[in-house]
């Protein structure tokens, strides 16, 4: 896993966890310099052409005509043959490809010493703190550190202190080939135990176990608790003899007679059989639905909190004392979070007061969300409302915390039961904050960084208004603090104002001649916020100027935001980012034919649309796992998640957007298309590889410039979570000597 993602975690799921792995691809463990990635990242077989010159051509792909017919319009697809990803004809075309690639990459003139960096920094020694829980009086987190390949698990003395890590649950001995991560944990109540998702190269079928934190020793077992789909998720009851889960059912598994879809709850109690665990809710649920649980430490009441799809519509569930389930919200009611308070009442977050969200608090004994009080309603920024990590907010005798979009960065503010401020100094500015908990004084613990200042995890002493790193902060493998940072607005085709930050090295003029990487995503109301990237240090201390752009669809700016990118509008983010290339070239940062892209999964799908639509802006594009035959997304099981984002070709005016913008149905022929590296992995349940091959095809056939479009398929990683981090060390060499070719950029 990237090592700029929020850690995996029962509240924290994968749900996307290629945007900061393709925003500001880092990371941090593996077998060192010498390791077998790194031997094979730095192989250069022969001299290689000068930047810019002609490669050798591709493997020929056969062309298999296929018509649709959508709404009257007619649609041909020449490489529908290509979807069949477990055919023979395709693995051999797949392998062929992948030389072809190998060819390319291997012989670039920098490459060797590309690897070499790369592997430097990304093995580098340090320890880095991940997914930090407070339990019983202990802190657990996970662990990224070399020379091993996936984080584990350790817990530690109250405060935080590394003396006294003890490991608890370690992927690289269970299976020490590094094909097995945690997708996530969770510790019960009272700290005793954990329990533990683990799946393998990247497929994030997860099964979960218990483990005895004294002794180490493996308990129960429960299969299918997480996914790529929907995530997965857990929590303990209060008295830590059991836990509700979500689980997919196995294959032909009926529920009440009838054949059971996706996700449901389950409540399992340690020392039964999984087989008899018992069902408590989600038969009923779209086949889409995402469940997230969250259980009352005091009153044990539990909270099921259910998104439909991925386009942030939710319900709300709640099993009061006497073991029934009553439905709070519904979706489209503009609930976004419910959440238990300090005393019996609810709190949530709710758009129906306000457009960026408004605290309100819901009455236990009638729990009628309409007659709910406003206890906040941002005017201006945006209260963060989360899905998959419900640590947004916390909750005191006298105050409340809560963390705030501001457009990018976010910041922690804390206000009484009236809505009135109350003073809290913020540890770091522009930043992105997260992760608010209680240590066992009572303390409030928070993680902040910034582009410039790695992750550290802090704590606040409500008396005396002073926050202090703990011992739990992160060094960094690239020194940043050289660098300085400039945040601009572009303008977009229909005038909106975007951001885009752009991080600067000493020696970057306005005068055109500076290379420059820009990034993006845009999309599911995700916010980019500010990260310390490792990655990004090194464009920057070969001279490469980095922006990371806040486009329309994301949660910068409250659900307007990210309406104004998704659906029929999400043509919008590709204007956007446009308009930020655009900006950057009339401000003399630099110049087209220095100007490369990268982005990943929906971040993918901006790098194809921005690589077709405006080939002219860009030299080169690097797209991990990307969305680019938007007519059959859809038909993919993760792809029925998102048509509450994208749309479907069921309805017409859905239909219209996504063909007028989908990449694949676009690419012109005897066009000069800019370079092209497409990273996919083979296990991958959220975007189906097979948009990969097809864009390969389509564009190597189409292409009449001199620029190489090259496929990169693994066969052993995913959507990015849980990649061992030799295979990191390896794609991220890749990446960026592609690039840096690509963009005249010279590392020797």
């Amino acid at each position: 896993m990237d090592t700029d993602q929020p850690a995996p975690s029962s509240k924290a799921a994968l749900a996307c966890t290629v945007v900061l792995s393709a925003l500001c691809a880092c990371a941090s463990v593996a077998r060192g310099p010498a390791s077998a990635a790194a031997e094979a990242a730095a192989r250069s077989d022969a001299a290689a052409p000068p930047n810019g010159a002609a490669v050798a051509r591709p493997p020929a792909t056969q062309r298999q005509p296929v018509t649709d017919i959508y709404h009257g319009v007619t649609v041909q697809d020449d490489y529908r043959w290509l979807e069949a990803g477990d055919s023979e004809p395709v693995r051999a075309w797949t392998t062929a490809q992948n030389a072809h690639s190998r060819s390319v990459l291997d012989r670039l003139p920098d490459r060797a010493a590309v690897a070499a960096r790369v592997a430097a920094v990304l093995t580098a020694p340090q320890t880095l703190h991940r997914g930090l829980r407070v339990a019983g009086g202990r802190w657990f987190a996970l662990i990224e550190q070399p020379p091993k390949q996936q984080a584990f698990i350790v817990a530690m003395a109250a405060g935080g202190d590394p003396s006294t890590h003890k490991t608890l649950v370690d992927p690289n001995t269970l299976e020490p080939s590094g094909k097995t991560t945690i997708d996530w944990y969770e510790p019960s109540p009272d700290g005793k135990r954990l329990a533990v998702s683990l799946s393998r190269a990247g497929s994030e079928s997860g099964d979960a176990m218990v483990v005895d934190v004294a002794t180490g020793a493996i308990s129960d077992r429960v299969p299918r608790v997480n996914g790529g789909t929907a995530g997965g998720d857990l929590a303990w009851t209060p008295d830590g003899a059991g836990f509700y889960y979500t689980r997919y059912p196995a294959p032909g598994e009926r529920l009440d007679g009838d054949l059971a879809f996706y996700q449901q709850l389950y409540f399992h109690r340690l020392g039964s059989e999984a087989a008899s665990d018992r069902y408590e809710l989600g038969k009923d649920f779209p086949r889409i639905a995402e469940i997230r649980v969250d259980v009352d430490a005091r009153t044990g009441r539990v909270l099921a909190s259910v998104q439909k799809g991925d386009g942030g519509e939710f319900s709300h569930h709640l099993r009061g004392p006497d073991g029934r389930w009553r439905k709070l919200t519904d979706f489209g009611e503009g609930i976004v979070q419910v959440a238990f308070g300090p005393g019996d009442d609810l709190f949530a977050i709710s758009r129906r007061q306000s457009p960026r969200g408004a605290l309100v608090r819901v009455n236990a004994t009638t729990l009628d969300f309409a007659k709910a009080a406003v206890v906040h309603a941002p005017e201006r920024d945006t209260l963060v409302s989360s899905f998959w990590d419900e640590r947004n907010l916390l909750f005191g005798a006298d105050r409340w915390y809560a963390i705030f979009q501001l457009g990018g960065p976010s910041a922690v503010r804390a206000f009484d039961y009236s809505g009135k401020p109350v003073p809290f100094k913020a540890p770091l500015d522009i930043a992105s904050v997260g992760a608010l908990m209680r240590d066992a004084d009572g303390a409030v613990i928070l993680r902040a960084e910034s582009f410039l200042h790695p992750r550290a995890w802090y704590r606040y002493d409500e008396a005396t208004g002073k926050a202090h790193a703990t011992a739990l902060a992160d060094s960094g493998a690239i020194e940043m603090r050289p660098y300085s940072v400039v945040r601009e607005l572009a303008r977009s085709k229909d005038g909106t104002e975007v951001p885009l930050n752009i991080l600067l090295p000493p020696a970057a003029r306005l005068d055109g001649k500076s290379p420059c990487v820009v990034t993006g995503y845009g999309g599911y109301g995700v916010s980019i916020e500010p990260r310390f990237s490792t990655s990004a240090g090194l464009w920057l201390e070969r001279g490469v100027i980095y922006v990371v752009a806040n486009l329309r669809g994301g949660g910068e700016f409250g659900q307007a935001w990210h309406r104004a990118g998704n659906l029929t509008r999400k043509q919008n983010v590709f204007d956007d980012f446009a308009a930020v290339l655009s900006h950057l070239i009339a401000r003399r940062y630099t110049r087209p034919e220095r100007l490369g892209v990268v982005g990943g999964s929906n971040g993918g799908l901006l790098m194809g649309a921005t690589v077709v639509q405006h080939p002219e802006l860009v030299r080169a594009a690097v797209a991990y796992v990307g969305l680019y035959d938007m007519l059959r997304v859809e038909l993919s099981p993760n792809g029925a998640f998102n048509v509450t984002e994208f749309g479907t070709v069921q309805d017409r005016a859905q239909f219209d957007a996504l063909h007028a913008y989908s990449p694949y149905h676009h690419v012109q022929d005897g066009t000069r298309y800019p370079a092209l590296l497409l990273i996919t992995g083979e296990n991958d349940p959220r975007v189906d590889p097979m948009h990969s091959r097809k864009m390969a095809a389509r564009m190597q056939a189409a292409t009449a410039g001199p620029h190489p479009i090259l496929l990169r398929a693994s066969a052993d990683t995913g959507h990015g979570g849980g990649s061992d981090l030799d295979a990191v060390v390896a794609e991220t060499t890749d990446a960026y000597a592609f690039m840096f070719d690509a963009l005249g950029v010279t590392v020797r």
